[in-house]
């Protein structure tokens, strides 16, 4: 049962809420400009800090409970020519064919097995710990919009734990006063740093249309390693890119924007 807890991200994904709102409740509960807000009986910066947690919480959920883009076991096991996706998929006179793969047979384009969800993931990015699930094409638009509420719910706490920081005549009292404001402080600085920087690399790599997995692995992908070090046969230039990224909802045929981007360069 416990390995089933582990297995599901039950206990991340509540020690995740459970961090959250213990730090919120501190930010409100101490002399921080929000106290003062309510104080005054100004409640709309509070009310406004309030909404934006909630919203990174539910983003949170809706990133991590999200099917990420599983390839159906049922598409990939009648491939023997019966099957409609995979033969508009991939044109079979060309290279690449569709990789197999050790678990699920086949494997689209850009897709790759999972060993911890046990699927092959369409446009594979990573499985990300701290959602407990696959970042991949279906939800990785909505992960980095996650990330961009959370920085900006993060940037916020990170004004308001310093807000309330109160001075001390002797450093005991000092850390005694402002003791779980400091804790709330170093938890919030470090979420920011690591946030800033995993949307600042994730807004790079779908300005590209390259993966985590693709640019950490290009010399192990076998669509890729022959290609030249800064070729991208995905890339359509950074507005289109970012345009495709963050606009298209629908399931990509990878195998034939390859066929078209290597046999007619720009």
């Amino acid at each position: 049962m416990v390995q089933s807890m582990f297995r599901t991200g039950f206990l991340v994904r509540a020690g995740h809420t459970l961090l959250t709102w213990v730090t919120t409740l501190v930010l409100f509960l101490h002399d921080t400009d929000l106290r003062r807000c309510e104080e005054r009986g100004e409640l709309l910066l509070p009310l406004l800090f309030f909404f934006l947690v909630v919203m990174s919480v539910l983003l949170y959920f809706a990133v991590s409970l999200m099917d990420p883009g599983f390839v159906l076991t049922d598409a990939v096991k009648g491939v023997e020519g019966s099957n409609e996706e995979m033969e508009s998929m991939i044109p079979q006179t060309s290279p690449p064919r569709l990789r197999r793969c050790g678990y699920c047979l086949l494997q689209p384009m850009r897709a790759k097995h999972c060993q911890t969800c046990q699927h092959c993931v369409r446009r594979f990015d990573h499985h990300c710990p701290w959602i407990e699930n696959c970042v991949g094409e279906r939800n990785h638009r909505w992960f980095i919009v996650y990330l961009l509420v959370q920085l900006l719910a993060l940037l916020w706490a990170l004004h308001i734990a310093l807000s309330g920081i109160s001075p001390g005549v002797t450093w005991e009292l000092w850390f005694r006063v402002n003791g779980f404001l400091l804790a709330a402080l170093l938890v919030v600085g470090v979420f920011s740093v690591v946030t800033a920087l995993l949307l600042g690399c994730h807004l790079y790599l779908a300005s590209i249309n390259c993966t985590t997995w693709e640019f950490m692995s290009r010399h192990r992908i076998s669509y890729l390693k022959n290609c030249e070090y800064e070729e991208n046969p995905f890339d359509r230039g950074f507005f289109c890119n970012l345009l495709d990224f963050f606009c298209i909802c629908r399931t990509v045929m990878w195998e034939q924007v390859y066929k078209r981007n290597t046999l007619n360069p720009a």
